[in-house]
């Protein structure tokens, strides 16, 4: 007779099939908006088929396709690296780093477009996708300028709103007029030159 302890042991390694099952659905549905799906014409039928699993497999763990697309939004970024460096400019550089890369990503800034144009029609899917992929960064990094602020490394009087659209607004313009090539067509050293421009302007005097 077989042990349960032995069953358990002949079991082969690897990815739980619900892990992999959810990695596929979420990757389906980033193709399909990648692709130039709409908030509207994407369904959970168009979904499932391109994921290979059943309409089950996906209400099993969404209970609908607005849940579905804001978990699928928020693991469309890169996860940002942990924000303790020696000093402010280098979590900065770091910052920007992963914002250059996610930018210069095609389906990435495909998927965002369509995500953030649909708006006017589906006013609470988007605040939820904002909620969950914009406003964690940029908790980040209003929490790295006031910790600069309380180091001394900037100024006192900074504002902190606008310095943070300042420096991803440059990092986007050059993506979009200088690094439509990828990110091969950026200078290797754009993050650190925007920060250290900017800071020249920021820091304690």
């Amino acid at each position: 007779m077989t042990t349960t302890d032995e069953t358990q042991a002949a079991r082969p390694a690897g990815r739980p099939r619900s892990a992999r099952a959810e990695k596929a659905i979420i990757e389906a549905t980033l193709d399909l908006m990648g692709e130039g799906m709409s908030l509207a014409e994407l369904s959970i039928e168009a979904i499932a088929a391109r994921a290979g699993v059943g309409k089950t497999t996906i209400y099993r763990r969404w209970s609908n396709k607005e849940d579905l697309v804001v978990d699928a939004l928020a693991k469309l970024k890169s996860p940002l690296p942990e924000m303790g460096g020696r000093s402010v400019r280098e979590d900065l550089i770091a910052y920007l780093e992963v914002v250059r890369r996610d930018a210069c990503d095609a389906r990435s800034r495909c998927v965002l477009n369509i995500a953030m144009n649909d708006a006017e029609r589906h006013p609470r899917l988007v605040e939820r996708i904002r909620q969950a992929t914009i406003e964690p960064r940029r908790a980040v990094m209003s929490a790295l300028l006031q910790r600069g602020i309380a180091t001394g490394e900037i100024r006192a009087d900074l504002d902190v709103p606008v310095a943070m659209a300042t420096l991803v607004g440059t990092m986007m313009w050059y993506v979009r007029s200088v690094g439509l090539d990828g990110v091969d067509g950026l200078p290797h050293d754009i993050a650190e030159r925007i920060v250290d421009q900017l800071l020249a302007g920021l820091a304690s005097r």
